[in-house]
């Protein structure tokens, strides 16, 4: 599959939820999966839609549109406007968004001086937005474990790709970072480095 001016639509970086006027909860994601492979796709030719995270400190090229977000509403917002104004050939579900807010978002500052107690409450999953919206488009998603087997990773990564529907899943695991591309059909080639990634995943797209 040539990339030749295909669209690609990409997700990357850390998902904010507000806790109060100036809090948030985030996570620990840096957009580097993300940025790697819209660099990629942008040298094979492809037409580079990157809508990334609060992340700093990354230099891309000028030829990908970049749409920045902040918090879970705003990636989900400019995911639907771009998914209903555009038709992408490939979408890459790689940030890592929220599953959780607060139930109820305090007004103004919380007052420090004091204990603070939080409900969490479930957020809706993108990653169905995009499958409900892009139903032609071939889709990567990812799925990050931590503390588990690479059986269970296998498992779970598989159960979810089936879930959603994807055509890729890549199912990784932190400190030590071991990662796995699966395809729709079950085949399942591992990622020693997280360097090797983006390339990785680039062969398997095409």
């Amino acid at each position: 599959m040539s990339l030749k001016n295909k669209r690609v639509l990409i997700t990357a970086g850390p998902t904010w939820v507000p806790i109060d006027s100036v809090r948030v909860i985030s996570n620990i994601a840096t957009g580097e999966t993300g940025i790697s492979l819209a660099d990629g796709f942008n040298k094979s030719g492809a037409r580079v839609t990157l809508i990334l995270g609060p992340v700093a400190g990354w230099r891309l090229n000028s030829k990908i549109k970049i749409l920045r977000f902040n918090y879970f509403s705003d990636l989900r917002n400019k995911l639907k406007k771009e998914l209903l104004s555009k038709k992408y050939d490939i979408i890459v579900h790689s940030a890592a968004v929220s599953d959780f807010k607060p139930k109820k978002k305090a007004v103004g500052k919380i007052d420090s001086s004091r204990n603070y107690s939080l409900k969490l409450v479930r957020l809706p999953k993108i990653i169905k937005q995009i499958r409900r919206i892009a139903g032609r488009a071939k889709l990567v998603m990812f799925k990050l474990e931590s503390g588990v087997s690479d059986a269970c990773l296998l498992r779970r990564a598989k159960i979810a790709l089936k879930h959603i529907g994807a055509d890729i899943v890549v199912a990784n695991k932190i400190n030590p970072y071991k990662a796995f591309i699966i395809n729709k059909y079950g085949e399942v080639f591992p990622v020693k480095k997280k360097y090797f990634l983006a390339r990785e995943l680039l062969k398997h797209i095409t």
